[in-house]
């Protein structure tokens, strides 16, 4: 499980082909990685992987192919959130999200606020339709493994608002139209979703 509070932004160093999926090196930019061991989940861009090697400030991941058809940018290099697992006692400053990828969105938008002193940017997104339900205003989503919280809905639109606090400390402020997003939608709302099927 995590939050959705990116602790670091790592590179996606190398990738090379392995089995029916890719073998993603992960560069955190540091000389010794601490609290990380082989076998742990890391959250990479909003999608949860398991450490399969360590060298020296780099991870190894193994992605398969079910993974990579259901994910942006972990086939390529660049740079990407990234999240520790959350651990019993951690605060929960975000959302709690799986780091499982729900779908993948496309930025339709990405500006500056008018008249904001503070420098905030707005953010609208076009969701795959069959997530449209699962997103409501003021409701909670994970985009790049960022907890968000939703602002509007229109459609399978919605948008959100990046103080500069999210935009200094997250790969965010390097979208622009068109670039695609991995999104994680609220467990909340989709258990209630599923609770709903039932009573019909």
């Amino acid at each position: 499980m995590f939050t959705g509070i990116v602790q670091a932004v790592g590179r996606i160093a190398h990738v090379a082909p392995a089995g029916d999926g890719m073998r993603v090196t992960v560069d955190l930019g540091v000389r010794k990685i601490a609290d990380v061991a082989l076998g742990d989940s890391v959250c990479v861009k909003g999608c949860c992987l398991t450490v399969a090697a360590m060298h020296g400030a780099s991870l190894e991941f193994d992605v398969s192919a079910e993974t990579l058809r259901c994910t942006t940018g972990l086939a390529q290099t660049g740079d990407v959130n990234i999240e520790l697992a959350l651990r019993v006692g951690d605060r929960l400053g975000g959302h709690m999200t799986s780091g499982h990828v729900d779908g993948v969105g496309t930025v339709t938008r990405f500006a500056a606020v008018a008249g904001d002193p503070y420098g905030s940017w707005h953010l609208e997104i076009e969701a795959p339709a069959a997530l449209a339900r699962f997103i409501a205003a003021k409701g909670s989503i994970a985009v790049d493994g960022v907890s968000l919280t939703v602002n509007d809905v229109a459609d399978a639109r919605f948008s959100v608002n990046l103080i500069p606090h999210t935009l200094s400390v997250t790969t965010l402020s390097r979208l622009a139209p068109g670039a695609g997003v991995n999104l994680e939608v609220d467990l909340v709302a989709r258990y209630v979703q599923r609770l709903a099927e039932f009573r019909t």
